[in-house]
């Protein structure tokens, strides 16, 4: 068997006596070809089975296919020495780890296997009701976020958090999301803790999650943060852990003209107060890799 394969890969047999034609044999241009169907990790793989593949996989018209067609405005968030001179492949190499923009607190990157464009938003770059009163909200820094720090809400009547982003998104169907934990989490003698001492006020009325676009496109959704009355099961679920929660999708048809996206969440229900919550970010992701996002395989 692995003598068959080694003949298969190199292309004829032992001092030319077997002349059966072998991987080898194929013209990179014909394996370039091939490589335009699959994904980058498929292509990666191949490389390794001889110089053709290696060839092909290295080649500039394979990457370009790969890349969304707005790639040269992820670029231009980046300085100019980071990304001269590179190969296209290079470039998805570099353009599928987190590209910041707005002083650090928006992230946009390529999905590794799709090459299509994600992006996460902090709450740092967003307008929160109260977020300048300590008495109200406070910032924790924590290895929990992508951007090193969470906005945690101790206790306030009006609860409200806005955010807009305004981008050339490539063509696609996306959903947007807000990561939410409910519960004051620290590391205490190198374990993961959580405190829910402020943490009321959830289970009584719906948060409201809302979006809007620059084209006339809307999404709202309702959900209760904290279900103890509704089931145990859930609302334990549910505390001291990340959620995202699903505010809807919109549609791109071009990435001309940029597209503006707003969001929001709100509690404003002035009956009662809510605290006990930490504030995340926002997702933009393609709406069909929402299962591998969940599985952990997208970063």
């Amino acid at each position: 068997m692995g003598a068959s394969l080694s003949n298969l890969t190199e292309g004829g047999g032992a001092n030319g006596s077997n002349m059966r034609p072998g991987l080898g044999d194929i013209p990179e241009s014909c394996v370039a070809c091939v490589f335009l169907y699959l994904t980058p990790p498929e292509i990666c793989n191949l490389a390794r089975l001889n110089r053709a593949f290696r060839g092909a996989a290295s080649s500039d018209s394979v990457w370009e296919s790969k890349l969304p067609s707005n790639y040269q405005d992820l670029l231009d968030l980046l300085p100019p020495e980071r990304y001269q001179n590179l190969s296209k492949k290079d470039i998805f190499a570099l353009l599928s780890h987190p590209v910041p923009f707005d002083d650090g607190n928006k992230e946009v990157w390529l999905d590794r296997v799709t090459g299509r464009i994600c992006m996460s938003i902090s709450a740092k770059a967003m307008v929160i009701t109260g977020i300048e009163d300590r008495r109200y909200w406070n910032w924790i820094p924590t290895e929990e976020s992508r951007f090193q720090v969470v906005a945690y809400l101790q206790q306030i009547w009006w609860f409200e958090v806005d955010g807009v982003v305004k981008f050339p998104f490539p063509a696609d169907i996306y959903t947007l999301s807000f990561r939410l934990h409910l519960g004051k989490f620290s590391k205490r003698l190198g374990r993961r803790v959580c405190s829910f001492d402020h943490t009321h006020g959830w289970d009584i009325k719906p948060v409201r999650f809302e979006l809007s676009t620059s084209d006339g496109q809307q999404a709202s959704s309702e959900c209760c943060l904290d279900e103890t009355e509704i089931d145990d099961a859930i609302a334990n679920h549910k505390r001291g852990c990340w959620i995202e929660y699903k505010v809807g999708e919109f549609i791109v048809s071009d990435a001309e003209p940029v597209t503006e996206v707003r969001f929001s969440m709100k509690q404003i229900d002035c009956t009662h107060s809510k605290g006990g919550l930490c504030v995340d970010s926002v997702f933009i992701i393609p709406s069909n890799l929402i299962d591998r996002k969940r599985k952990g395989v997208l970063k």
